[in-house]
């Protein structure tokens, strides 16, 4: 049985230069973000959410670019796996561009924060525990630390906003 990479070792992920290492990094820090975010108010909320948009859209846009094609040819349910995280990906750009027009500290941002934080986290589930398993068991160690390589290199040169 597959295992979520949420509940597996770096060294049981291929290293710690494995793209399965660098995403599971990114999101336990997407995670404390959220929770950073949650309690805070006013300059420091956008200051957290602007490090969020950082953390976010790069990752994204690195998922997107290098992991999407390798999954698509090795995944027998390649396609269908990246395009609903795709979707997922779309929303948070279409929610984000939404909060940005609103004052940090208004009620209807706080309530399309929570939205933002509720697609973040199911992405991340959808990730951890379905697309990214799936591709530990068709690529070796080594290609997964291939593939980490190219991901943090585009991931260092991407847009940081929607």
């Amino acid at each position: 049985m597959t295992r979520s990479i949420a509940d597996q070792t770096e060294s049981q992920l291929g290293g710690s230069r494995s793209v399965l290492v660098r995403q599971k990094r990114d999101h336990i820090e997407l995670d404390r973000l959220l929770h950073a975010i949650d309690k805070s108010a006013g300059a420091q909320r956008q200051d957290l959410i602007n490090s969020l948009c950082q953390l976010v859209f790069p990752h994204a846009f690195a998922e997107e670019s290098v992991l999407w094609p390798i999954v698509r040819a090795e995944l027998p349910d390649g396609e269908a796996l990246t395009l609903q995280i795709e979707r997922e990906h779309q929303e948070i750009n279409e929610l984000f561009t939404e909060l940005e027009k609103l004052d940090p500290d208004a009620p209807e941002h706080r309530e399309l924060f929570d939205r933002i934080a509720a697609v973040l986290r199911e992405d991340v589930r959808d990730e951890e525990d379905v697309l990214l398993p799936k591709l530990q068991d068709k690529v070796s160690p080594k290609q997964l630390r291939q593939i980490g390589i190219q991901w943090e290199v585009v991931r260092r040169t991407a847009p940081t906003r929607p």
